[in-house]
């Protein structure tokens, strides 16, 4: 279902497709300008009658190191053995879940025990290890996380979670995207003590094993953290166009150069104008899924290139944590938004606080004069969790540098006149808090903001960022409070419908002398009245209820927690 629509597509004509002698001269082109990986891929590759004869020649080719596929597995059971004879070194299978029906669900058609019979089959013949796919889909499948995991215990299995992508005519949504980390906090609730894996510098997963068990699983993080700033990805279609990113919606015909009668040096500088032209980073999840692209059964075509190393050009000059575009949320938004463009990766961990405005205001629109807003992505700082996802982060606050009396105020002196606690002689010590917010809409304006159609744009992604921007200003807003280094800062939002709410969830932490209550409160009240400005055009009748501290850890006073 996700990749391909419901209504299916136009298939290629026989002769637009690249013929099995073309495939081999552009891939001993690639392979010659040092290529050493080769992926075949889908669609589903294994259709393809003539896919041993291909497997066969790519493995002649000098210089090239490893062949691998990624298929349905429908048909693999039969294929593997000559499939290996000839040489294919590894192997991914797609598997969304483990429960026949519902894989008749979501894959259109029988054949889930086909799939177990080809993944069998691969680690009989020795594949160590067997690579499975699984895209994660809300609602869907997300429940069954711990069943794969377990299937790594015994078997040299690689599960790899896959966040779910936009293409056309998948109707994606993103509330139905579960991301990286809320899939990895469910997994380690039952094996909290995960060993996370090395990772090499163009890997696309995040990879994790549970101790004493044979194989391993990783996440995909395309959407809530992507990799494009490593990765050294090619795709060659099966009608021989040329993708530089697999979200991209430009491509470029090899096989029409190549039939024209081009020469060698000519096909090299196409490749090289397309290579040159990739974008340091996919335009992020809210944008991608409004652009035109193919379906995603039409993108894969064959064949995956991977090159050696990235190009120089490809190099990230920012460090993006999140994909929000920055036209997307500067349109209607005031100049204090400016500074959460783009993060100059030297100046993540401190800034001066004088220039901090004015620098990264510079960054963001040189960075967008020379790549185009569509590049652009907010940075939210102190966290690298997706948007509506519920992470926990970090915050601070102020409390005096001695213990009060019972039932005493920490910012008066002996006079009763306010004063701002002097907490220099505190210790250093791991302070979270927790605090929430309940944004009551009425069924109208629940109902846009659910679907994305508010005038003002993405309620939900504004408000999640607004939080985030109002737990660093806490020692700005509140008077009395101290301003300290935030090491990390949450705001998630929940969708009610039985009650049309929004409940606002903020989480803040850092490692200081003192605590994080008041940047959680004002998280959870700016995200919450950021809703309400973008809602009241549809009505007044909003009510923000509810704010209030959940918990809070660390401190003199110890650990608190609402019951």
């Amino acid at each position: 279902q996700y990749c391909m629509p419901e209504e299916g597509v136009k298939l290629t004509p026989k002769p637009q497709l690249l013929t099995t002698e073309e495939i081999i001269t552009l891939v001993r082109l690639f392979v010659k300008e040092g290529v050493d990986k080769i992926r075949l891929t889908g669609g589903e590759p294994l259709i393809r009658p003539d896919v041993v004869e291909i497997v066969a020649a790519l493995r002649k080719l000098e210089g090239l190191k490893t062949i691998a596929v990624t298929t349905n597995g429908i048909n693999l059971a039969k294929l593997l053995p000559n499939l290996k004879k000839v040489g294919l070194d590894m192997i991914n299978v797609s598997l969304d879940t483990l429960v026949p029906a519902k894989y008749e669900f979501i894959a259109r058609r029988k054949g889930f025990h086909k799939v177990m019979e080809g993944i069998n089959k691969a680690l009989d013949l020795g594949y160590n290890p067997v690579k499975v796919n699984c895209v994660v889909m809300r609602g869907l499948n997300e429940d069954e996380l711990l069943q794969f995991v377990e299937m790594t215990e015994k078997k040299p299995l690689d599960i790899r979670f896959i966040e779910y992508m936009p293409f056309d005519g998948n109707k994606w949504n993103f509330k139905k995207m579960v991301s990286y980390r809320e899939m990895l906090d469910s997994i380690q609730q039952k094996w909290p003590d995960l060993e996370k894996l090395p990772a090499g510098h163009s890997d696309t997963a995040k990879a994790y094993r549970v101790p004493t068990y044979q194989g391993q699983f990783g996440f995909i993080t395309s959407m809530s953290e992507h990799f494009c700033g490593s990765c050294n990805r090619l795709r060659l279609t099966a009608d021989g166009n040329l993708k530089v990113c697999l979200f991209g919606n430009a491509e470029v015909s090899l096989r029409d150069c190549l039939r024209s009668g081009a020469m060698e040096e000519q096909l090299l500088q196409v490749i090289g104008a397309a290579v040159g032209r990739k974008k340091k980073q996919h335009a992020g999840m809210f944008n991608i899924s409004q652009m035109k692209n193919r379906p995603m059964i039409l993108i894969g075509g064959f064949f995956f290139f991977i090159l050696p190393s990235p190009p120089p050009l490809l190099e990230p000059r920012l460090q993006p944590v999140t994909s929000y575009t920055a036209h997307r949320l500067l349109k209607g938004q005031p100049r204090w938004w400016t500074p959460l463009l783009c993060l100059h990766k030297e100046g993540r961990k401190r800034r001066r606080e004088g220039n901090a405005q004015a620098t990264l205001g510079r960054l963001a629109r040189t960075n967008a004069q020379q790549n185009g807003l569509q590049m652009e992505t907010v940075s939210r700082a102190a966290s690298n969790g997706p948007p509506h996802a519920d992470l926990g982060w970090y915050g601070r606050k102020v409390e005096d540098s001695t213990p009060p009396c019972s039932g005493g105020l920490t910012h008066t002196d002996a006079q009763g006149r306010a004063k701002m606690v002097d907490v220099g002689g505190k210790a250093e010590t791991p302070r979270t808090a927790v605090a929430t917010a309940t944004v009551r809409l009425g069924e109208r304006a629940f109902h846009l903001l659910r679907e994305n159609q508010l005038q003002k744009g993405d309620a939900l992604a504004v408000a999640q960022i607004a939080g985030i921007m109002g737990a660093k200003l806490t020692g700005q807003l509140i008077p009395l409070c101290h301003s300290i280094l935030l090491s990390q800062a949450d705001v998630s939002l929940r969708l009610d419908g039985v009650r049309s709410v929004v409940v606002v969830t903020a989480r803040c932490r850092t490692t200081g002398r003192t605590g994080v209550e008041m940047e959680a409160l004002v998280a959870a009240s700016v995200a919450a009245l950021t809703l309400y400005d973008m809602c009241k055009a549809v009505t007044h009748d909003i009510v923000v209820e509810e704010v209030k501290l959940l918990s809070k850890t660390g401190g003199q006073r110890g650990d608190y927690s609402r019951d």
